[in-house]
């Protein structure tokens, strides 16, 4: 038997004249803040480095903002953080997600409850 449990799934991108920020970019930027290497943060992603930077440059030419921070390694290794502007997108991309997700929900219970236990048979006469 199908899964009935009916919900909404709600994601958030960010376009220009393109996509330039959604999940991916976030999850990457989280994992950075946390790891402190995009190398890293790719790789617990079990993303390809090269496409953690295309998708960062990508991010960062469509919104005109630098999101990172990098220094290459070396004696005292290399690393990388976000930029003021990154941490401040990051933590507005958030709220705005959460806040939207939230009012998705509201939104679902409203208009699509009845249908969220109602199974393939279940005639609408029925809800």
């Amino acid at each position: 038997m199908p899964d009935t449990n009916l919900h909404p799934a709600i994601t958030l991108r960010l376009y220009t004249d393109r996509k330039c920020f959604g999940p991916g970019i976030a999850m990457l930027l989280r994992r950075v803040q946390t790891l402190h290497s995009l190398r890293s943060a790719a790789m617990d992603m079990n993303m390809a480095y090269s496409k953690a930077w295309t998708i960062l440059r990508e991010a960062e030419q469509g919104l005109g903002i630098k999101l990172l921070h990098s220094t290459t390694g070396g004696r005292n290794g290399g690393g990388a953080v976000l930029t003021e502007d990154g941490e401040r997108l990051l933590e507005a991309y958030s709220s705005y997600e959460q806040e939207l997700k939230e009012e998705g929900q509201r939104l679902f219970e409203k208009h699509l409850a009845a249908f969220a236990g109602a199974g393939p048979r279940k005639k609408a006469e029925e809800l």
